[in-house]
């Protein structure tokens, strides 16, 4: 393994992407977003993602110095026109017209179109409950997820997050999750180390059941929770694709055309403001939050995100580590 700090990290991602071609602000969000990764240790979606950043580049398949285009659509909606860029940039554009949005009325949307996307939503929730904000976040992906009962890919991996924000300084309350079994890039990351996969998590391109990464990549991967992961999913497909006007995960695969490229597709966000729903009732009732919490905790339960904040203050004190390939092929895109 190949220890380093999260600044010699920060410089490195800011030199691979640099090196590749990316503008500055491309290169400025597209390394917070790894950084932020593996800074939490999510190393599927940490520095290893700077291979998929160049390679959805060298295909053709992403637009290196995109520059997003906000649309204040209705009083409700903003739209972000990513141009071909990664998701990142054309969410920070779009972020405070969808906070001031959402203050004034309670609750809006953020549709962010024609973007490449590759990283945890997470990252991005947390910089909505970060202005004191409710928010959900979903998109579709590549079609590489059979439907419950189907052996064939069709739906995406489909990640969904929620957060929410917390007083006094509490890191807020966030999940994401792929209503697939893993995340994609899990199962790429036991394919390079050689390692078999968990039962359930994959189908061969027969349809038979497999914990091969290889065999799985091949063929399809399965959502979570039999027909509920699979509902989840399609709603996904539906509301982050033709709602906004953008793409489902088969037309994304479609549009990919064998490349191997990070998807292509659109991205719904949405944010409501807790003091505009409650007025001044506001702290009365999101204390009820607080005691769900503590009762929570208080039965030996963890909530979500817990380990990424714990390995956050970890990480921030002793630096990352990432196996030594995995550096030696990161500089050589340098």
């Amino acid at each position: 393994m190949r220890r380093m700090s999260l600044e010699d990290a920060t410089a490195l991602a800011e030199a691979v992407l640099k090196g590749q071609g990316f503008s500055e602000d491309q290169t400025r969000v597209l390394t917070q977003a790894v950084i932020a990764g593996q800074r939490d240790e999510c190393h599927s979606h940490g520095l290893y993602r700077l291979l998929n950043c160049a390679s959805t580049l060298a295909a053709g398949k992403v637009v290196a110095d995109a520059t997003p285009k906000v649309d204040d659509q209705a009083p409700g909606i903003v739209r972000v026109d990513a141009g071909g860029g990664f998701s990142q940039l054309a969410f920070e554009a779009g972020l405070p017209v969808l906070a001031t949005k959402a203050r004034e009325q309670g609750i809006a949307a953020l549709a962010i179109n024609h973007c490449v996307h590759f990283s945890a939503l997470w990252v991005e929730i947390e910089a909505i409950t970060d202005l004191g904000l409710v928010g959900l976040a979903c998109n579709p992906s590549h079609a590489w997820v059979a439907p419950a009962g189907g052996s064939r890919p069709l739906l995406g991996t489909n990640p969904l997050a929620f957060g929410w924000p917390r007083p006094d300084g509490k890191p807020p309350f966030i999940f994401d999750f792929a209503t697939s079994a893993v995340a994609r890039g899990d199962i790429e990351l036991h394919r390079r180390a050689g390692k078999s996969l968990p039962e359930g998590w994959g189908i061969d391109r027969t349809g038979q059941p497999s914990q091969d990464p290889a065999a799985v990549l091949d063929g399809a991967m399965l959502t979570f929770g039999g027909h509920k992961g699979s509902a989840l999913a399609t709603m996904i497909e539906l509301i982050a694709g033709p709602l906004i006007g953008d793409l489902t995960s088969a037309e994304s695969l479609a549009h990919d055309n064998g490349a191997g490229a990070s998807p292509y597709h659109g991205e719904l966000i949405l944010a409501m403001d807790p003091a505009r729903f409650l007025g001044e009732h506001s702290a009365q009732h999101m204390a009820k939050a607080e005691t769900l919490f503590s009762s929570i905790i208080d039965q030996g339960a963890r909530l979500p995100s817990q380990r990424r904040y714990e390995a956050r203050e970890r990480t921030r004190k002793e630096g990352i580590a990432i196996p030594e390939a995995l550096y030696q092929e990161l500089v050589q895109l340098m």
